[in-house]
């Protein structure tokens, strides 16, 4: 081991059977370039794959005692890593050798906050899963240019958003942003984070030499839709500033009104109405995030504005195809509204 490389810490959040979870942990601890720890964090694996890999000299098991989500998970990692750099990568995701020591060498670099990784489609590693995520200015976020060719990805590039699946941050900045919000529980974590870094001047890169293999699947249980409006509301509500939300605001309507439509249509209405009235009795505790994010920021939003999708193209999860004229007059929309920022 060069005491000269840096030390990261790989954070792994498990949760029920996780078959890939002991060849992905192994392929961390082979990485070279960096000193590398494992923090394995215990959310309720129910397949042994944990108690395999506890006793490890470079493995760290924390167990909570309830499910924390992966917001909350990652969290709970953070607080007993000990490497200068955080990687944060799914438990059903396997590096490439070269992709850790990548993403941390890409997250040491002055004026970089987070890099987020090259995440190829396990089942066919020549297609993307995320080449940094995007999100669309009325705050929908996706995994971006999923399902298209890594070899037309091969260009380092600044990107709004990070993706969960595999990324990287220096623990000062990470402590210094607060980590994750615990509250979304899951999904929307990164793109939050990722504004979040942008907002105190510094940048998410995409680099395209960290090559992770991700078992991606998007699940589609009802539940999960609670969370991902939920989640967006909060994070848009936080992290645009007032101009921003005055400008966006006949956009934000427009998608609450067809998002309860598309809710009514696939039988999940009821959790958008949940999503709502989680954010009325916890109005509170959303502006008072408002207020400290706004606080903190040291970059305005039109310089932001280019970097947020104008189309919503979510290749992972295609709207309807009723959306699209509101899609279309939502881009021309923001076309002249951007002036204004």
């Amino acid at each position: 081991m060069d005491p000269s490389e840096p030390t990261v810490s790989a954070i792994v959040v498990a949760y029920g059977a996780e078959p890939c979870l002991e060849p992905g942990v192994a392929a961390l601890l082979a990485e070279s370039g960096v000193q590398i720890e494992v923090v394995l964090v215990d959310n309720g694996c129910t397949d042994g794959a944990v108690e395999r890999l506890e006793g490890h000299p470079s493995v760290v098991v924390v167990r909570p005692r309830t499910n924390l989500g992966f917001a909350g998970g990652c969290n709970a990692g953070a607080a007993v890593a000990t490497g200068e750099v955080l990687a944060l990568v799914n438990p059903d995701a396997i590096i490439e050798p070269g992709a850790l020591a990548a993403l941390t060498e890409g997250a040491l670099r002055p004026g970089v906050g987070i890099t987020t990784a090259s995440v190829r489609l396990a089942d066919r590693p020549e297609l993307l899963n995320s080449a940094g995520n995007e999100i669309h200015f009325g705050g929908v976020s996706w995994s971006g240019h999923f399902e298209e060719r890594a070899a037309d990805h091969l260009e380092e590039r600044e990107v709004l958003a990070a993706s969960g699946a595999a990324m990287a941050i220096r623990r000062t900045l990470w402590n210094d942003l607060g980590g994750f919000d615990e509250a979304f529980f899951a999904y929307y974590e990164d793109a939050d984070l990722s504004l979040r870094c942008w907002l105190r001047g510094l940048r998410v890169v995409f680099v395209p030499t960290a090559v992770v293999h991700h078992r991606y699947e998007f699940s589609r249980n009802t539940e999960k839709f609670f969370l991902l409006e939920r989640n967006r509301s909060v994070m848009v509500w936080s992290c645009y500033s007032r101009r921003m939300l005055l400008l966006t605001a006949p956009v934000l309507l427009l998608l609450e009104l067809a998002t309860f439509a598309m809710s009514l249509s696939q039988g999940w209405s009821r959790h958008k109405v949940d999503a709502w009235r989680w954010l009325w009795r916890n109005r509170r505790r959303v502006h008072a995030r408002r207020v400290e994010v706004q606080r903190s920021r040291q970059v305005a939003d039109r310089q932001l504005a280019p970097l947020f999708a104008t189309h919503l193209d979510p290749g992972n999860l295609p709207p309807p195809s009723w959306t699209r004229p509101f899609d279309t007059a939502m881009a021309a929309y923001w076309a002249v509204a951007r002036r204004f920022l």
